[in-house]
Order: C-alpha cells, then structure tokens, then sequence
C-alpha cells in the first residue's frame, strides 16, 4: 500500500487509489444490463470504426465449443491506438474525437463512454482479437479476463499483443474479435432477439446504406449470411404522424392516414406550441422554467401504429405477402419509441426499457383511444451538437434525469396525443350510432379478447397474459370513475332519466361480454397456479361486479323526473365571473378580453350558466397559445332574438380556429383535439343550453379569424 506523507497534507497520510482486477466482471456485469445489449454496443464499435459491413457468426469449435465471432472491414487499431487507447478503460478518446472521417464521408462516433471492453467481459472469459490499420501491420491481442479477475492487483494484469503470425484475414483493414467461453446461454430464441434488436439500430431517418450488418449461426447454414432487415409493412403503417420541434419546443408535423385495404387516404398538417404542451403538465414542479421556451433543443420524429385485432393483421399479412401470424411479433420486436443519435440508436436497449414514455400505464385510463407499445414504433431522431443534456445513463436502460430530459418526454407525449386524436377521427364508422356511445368505448373487451387470443395462438405462457388482465382490470375500474364522473354533470340535466336508462343498459350489456371473456381467460389457462395470476383474475373479477353495482345504483334514476329550481342570472356580472377565476391564465397569456357594458338579465341558473362560459373561456385561452401573444383577443357579443324573448351570446377569440371536418363533431362526446382531454365540455355546455331551450353552435371561419361560438338563452319575463 503506497502512503506518503508531506508538508502540504498538515499530517494527513496519503493513499493512492487502486483497482481490484476483478473490476472488469463487476462493471461489465452492472454497466451492460443484458447480453444482447453487450453485442449492439461491440456493433456500434465497428459503425464507429468506419465499417461498411460487420458479420456476427456463432460458431463452434471442438475443442472450445461454442463461440462469438465479430468482424468489420473498418479502419482497425494500429499498435499505439491499441496501447494508449484500446487498453485504456473509460477512455475519453470518442468525446475528444466525436467525427470520424473516411475519404469525403464522415459519421458522429455512437459510443462515447469507452466500455466496449466491458461488453466483452461481459460475454465470455476469452478475448483473441486480431486487427489492422491500413498500411500497417496486423495485431493479435489475447485477454483472458478469468485470469484478470483471479489476480489481486492491476499491475499484474496484462493485454497481450504481438504482430499476427499468419496470413492477415483483412483486405485492406479492420478488426475480427473472437469471444470464447461464453457466460450467456445462446439458443435460437436469444439469437431471434438479437436479430430483432439489430434490425432496430439504424434508424430509418439516417442515410447508412453504406453500414450492413450480417448474421449467422443457430438455425441457418453456417456458411448462410442473413442481412439484418426489417419486413416492408413496418414502412408503410396505416395511421403516421412526422415532423420536427423546433429549439424552443414547438411543434411542426404531419399526419397520414393510409389504408392497407380500403379507404380514403388522408394528411394533415399539425402545429403545437409548447406553451401549450407546458399548459397540460401535471407536475409542473419539475419545470421550474419559464413555459415560454423548451430547453431540449430541436429534435425530428415519426411515429407510425397499426391497428392489430386478428381481421387487421390479416390485412396487412394479406397486402405484403406477409404471414399473418408474424404480423405482431415483428411489431412487437420494434415497439415503443426508439431514440438515435446521428442516426444509430441511444434507447431502448433492451425489452425492460421499452416503454420508457409509460405509455401502457397511460392508456390503462382510456382503452381502445389511447395506443399501447405493443402497437407502436416511433423514431426521435437527435444529435449531440443540437440535445447534449439527452443522454442514456450508463447501464443504457434510460435517460439521465434532468430537466431537458423531462421537457423531451413531454413533448414526445404531446405529439402521441395528436396522432391519437387524429386516428380515432379515421376509426369511427359511418353507421356509427349516436354520439353518445362514446362514453363506453373504454368498456370494450374487443381488443383484450384479441390480445389474449393472439398470445394464445402464439403458444404464450399464462404468465404472460398478467399485464393484459392488469390493464383490463384497471381499465374497468376506469371506466367506472369516468361514468361516474361524467354522470355529474349530467345529474343536472332535464334528460337525466333518459341518460340513467342508456348507462344502466349499456353497462349491462357489456359486463355480459365481460364475464364471457373472463370464462374464456378461466379455460384457456387455469387452474392458476401463479399467485399473481390469481390475484389478477381477482381483482378483474372484482371490477366487473363493481360495474354491475354501478348500474344498479342508476337504475332509480331511470324513471325518476328532474324539476329544475327556478333562477336568474345577470349575463354580463357571470361573464365576469368566469374571466375572473381565469385571471392568472389570461394575464399569462396575455389575453385582452372584451365584455358589453350592459346588464342583461336571463332566466338560467348561475351555476349552469358558468358551467357554459367557464368551457367555452377554457377553450379559447388555451387554443390562442398558438397564436402570437399580441394577437390574442377574446371577445363577448350580445344580441336579442326571438323578438326579445331570448338573447344570443356569441363568443369569438384569435386563435387557429376549428377545422372544417370538425364543425359538425365538436359537440359530440368524446371528440377532442386536445392532449389528455376526454371530449366532454362542449357537450355538457351544449346540453345545458338546450334544457333552457337553445341551441350551442359554432361557425367556419370564424368572425374574428379563431373559433366563434354561440348560444341562446331565455330572458327574464317582465312582471
């Protein structure tokens, strides 16, 4: 143990740090979470090498047995790169050198953390490496990392190295690692894995044609080489959204809706800010900035989903030649959204972490609208120049926490958000029955049934339907709250006991088709043997009875009549009101707000009365933060009608207005363009109009460029 001791340390002793050789197993176990993420990271070691093709081979040896062997015909180690560099771990080599360059071309180096030797020692007990550098001789380099991690200091460990005896295997240059005595167990469904998440590493935003990537071994011919590819329907999804975000964190994209079959294609180009993406945040204790501005820098994406009940794989398997029963295990080996940097791909690296976003936990609350992983890829496209805060922590299961990290998850849920509101615009039927099914879309069992049906065929275990039963009982007691939630408002309807009738029937009638697939789920897979499983079934169980309580907790109300209390209300005083509980948000937003100067008395109740205005002012501030901030205005106008019976209130602001296809559907349950809305405002504001004998309608365009909406009310009757 080396001490010392000087004048400067005022009588401290001095001890210099040392190493135990067993450092390698330990971080090469802790660092590289899994062994496939051990062999992309040694791949991405050859993309950084320049390689325009790289072979993975498993192959066997007699006397050795099974072993990997990792080629590239990239630039190889000379021998001082081999000394100063490749034995040097952690080394900052990539972070100084982030460019390399071969003739005119250049690539942004993808590893920067100097652990490729960890994956190594990862993978086997034995390193034999031979590489070389063009016009230079060819290397041998020999690690035994067993050896390494039995000795008991660094200084006796050792990388051996000497000029290569035999013939170079190289052109021209490049590098050939051999990994004998293999710690993981390869069979043909690990190497299934890695082929999947091999096809993920190139993103399809780069132009790395000149990058391939070969395997072979287990199942094939040794002598057969399979490029890595992905099927072509994963490019031509049905429903798409791909654009950019700009370096303050709006967003620019368009959507695509596609048929595999049939159908009427459809685009369209979508603008979000992130003013307002700021606006939907929950938690905005985490954004201590200002909501003028992102801080993650620009970024591109795209996003493609399909739908995969067994009628739509059998579409797609149908139109690319494709066999149906693969159809959603490719998509699955592809699920959830992958990030790349200069093209090669950051996160996830493994299945564990590729539902980073939550996007599973996220749609549990609204089954059927919102999209899960399993039926989704996405590409986010960034670069170290443009987002050097968004990096993988070092096991490259997930982002390093901080604040930019946290802003890019949020608008990447923002943009989700979009395509989902878009794709249920192209999934409604036109024999769709009236408005109001829409509450019930989240009762559906269709698309679980389906699930569990196609893992069935699949030849999954039971345990693996646990998450399925998981988001099917949270799902419900969802549902539940929403019904219950949305029956508020409605409590105060007049048609309230037309509303308890549908609740009580639609409930019923789906807890019937419930009970059906749990039976299903029972002989399929039980006896359950698993606890959790058990448990599961459970509490799915638990949630369907709950549903059946509920209905029977509306059925009074189903014949029961509502009279309503006579009030009045002076219009302009709750107009007031109203502006006034959104005072911090349109002094933020920098709204000016307009109001007559008159006192117009009506005969409605001032709660409902504000439940009307409170929507409509909700809506307009938020959709004017996509407009410039000098821009926004909202403005109150009155009129008598009826020949002054009734008094119409038009209410028009300045931000981007609705959609022509939107005019007819903004009223009806459900439809919404905002992300995490549930569609329900407009059509308990245009509800309550209509108890006081009026009609809540809109306009395209607009009178003052944005949205205009109008409504009628009864005036006060003179004595």
């Amino acid at each position: 143990m080396a001490k010392r001791k000087d004048k400067e340390t005022n009588g401290f002793e001095q001890i210099s740090f040392r190493m135990h050789p067993r450092v390698f197993a330990a971080l090469g176990a802790d660092l590289v979470t899994n062994d496939v993420v051990a062999v992309i990271e040694l791949v991405k070691n050859s993309y950084d090498a320049f390689a325009q093709n790289v072979w993975l081979r498993f192959l066997n040896d007699p006397s050795l047995g099974t072993f990997l062997e990792i080629e590239d015909d990239g630039d190889g180690m000379a021998k001082e790169i081999i000394e100063d560099v490749w034995c040097l771990v952690a080394t900052p080599f990539k972070e100084l050198n982030p460019v390399v360059r071969s003739g005119k071309k250049e690539r942004r180096v993808a590893g920067e953390k100097g652990l490729g030797r960890l994956s190594v020692a990862r993978l086997g007990e034995h390193l034999q490496m031979l590489t070389q550098a063009q016009g230079d001789s060819c290397w041998e380099v020999d690690v035994n990392w067993a050896d390494i991690s039995a000795g008991d200091d660094m200084s006796n460990s050792f990388v051996r190295y000497r000029k290569y005896r035999e013939e170079s295997p190289f052109r021209k240059s490049g590098t050939r690692l051999r990994i004998y005595g293999l710690k993981g167990h390869w069979d043909q469904s690990r190497v299934s894995d890695l082929e999947e998440n091999l096809a993920r590493l190139i993103s399809p935003f780069s132009d790395l044609g000149d990058f391939n990537i070969f395997l072979s071994g287990f199942g094939k011919s040794q002598t057969e080489e399979v490029k890595i590819e992905s099927p072509e329907f994963l490019s031509k999804p049905k429903y798409s959204i791909s654009g950019s975000v700009d370096e303050t964190g709006n967003v620019k994209g368009t959507y695509r809706f596609a048929p595999i079959v049939e159908g009427t294609a459809r685009k369209k180009e979508l603008i979000f800010t992130w003013e307002k993406i700021h606006d939907a945040i929950q938690d905005k204790e985490r954004f201590p900035y200002s909501s003028d501005t992102a801080h993650c820098g620009p970024f591109s994406f795209e996003i493609r989903v399909w739908d995969i009940a067994p009628d739509d794989t059998l579409e797609i398997a149908e139109r690319f030649e494709f066999q149906k029963s693969q159809v959603r295990t490719v998509i699955r080996a592809h699920k959830g959204i992958s990030v790349y940097r200069h093209g090669v791909l950051v996160l996830p690296k493994s299945d564990n972490a590729r539902d980073w976003l939550g996007l599973d936990l996220r749609r549990v609350s609204k089954v059927g609208t919102r999209l899960s992983t399993s039926q989704l890829v996405g590409y986010v496209s960034i670069s170290g120049e443009n987002n050097p805060e968004i990096e993988d922590t070092s096991d490259r299961e997930r982002l390093a926490s901080c604040i930019e990290v946290a802003e890019f998850e949020e608008i990447l849920k923002a943009v989700i958000a979009l395509l989902e509101n878009e794709r249920d615009e192209d999934r409604i039927k036109p024999d769709r029955e009236k408005p109001m099914d829409d509450l019930f879309e989240g009762l559906s069992s269709e698309e679980l049934v389906a699930e569990v049906i196609a893992l069935s065929e699949e030849g999954a275990e039971a345990s693996e339907t646990v998450p399925l039963l998981r988001a099917f009982s949270s799902s419900l007691d969802s549902a539940r709250k929403t019904i219950q939630d949305r029956f508020v408002y409605y409590s105060r309807l007049a048609t309230v006991g037309t509303i308890a009738q549908m609740l009580v029937h639609e409930i019923r009638t789906r807890t019937t088709a419930f009970g059906s697939f749990l039976e299903f789920i029972k002989n399929r897979f039980g006896p359950f043997k698993d606890r959790d499983i058990e448990e599961e079934f459970r509490c799915t169980d638990n949630a369907v009875n709950a549903l059946e309580r509920l209905a029977d907790t509306f059925a009074p109300l189903a014949s029961r009549g509502f009279k309503r209390r006579k009030r009045q209300s002076v219009l302009e005083d709750q107009i007031r009101d109203c502006l006034t509980l959104h005072r911090g948000e349109i002094e933020k937003k920098h709204v000016r707000c307009r109001v007559p100067d008159s006192a117009t008395i009506v005969a409605a109740d001032p709660g409902e009365l504000d439940a009307i205005i409170l929507n409509l002012v909700t809506n307009a501030v938020y959709w004017m933060g996509d407009v410039p901030k000098e821009d926004r205005e909202l403005e109150f106008h009155l009129t008598p009608i009826s020949g002054g019976e009734r008094v119409r209130v038009w209410v028009h602001d300045t931000g981007p207005g609705i959609d022509m296809e939107d005019v007819e559907r903004v009223f009806w349950p459900g439809v919404t363009r905002k992300p995490g809305g549930i569609g329900m405002g407009l059509t308990v504001a245009s509800e309550l109009v209509a108890v006081y004998g009026g009609r809540m309608s809109t306009k395209h365009p607009g009178t003052k460029g944005g949205a205009s909406f109008a409504f009628d009310l009864p005036l006060r009757k003179q004595r």
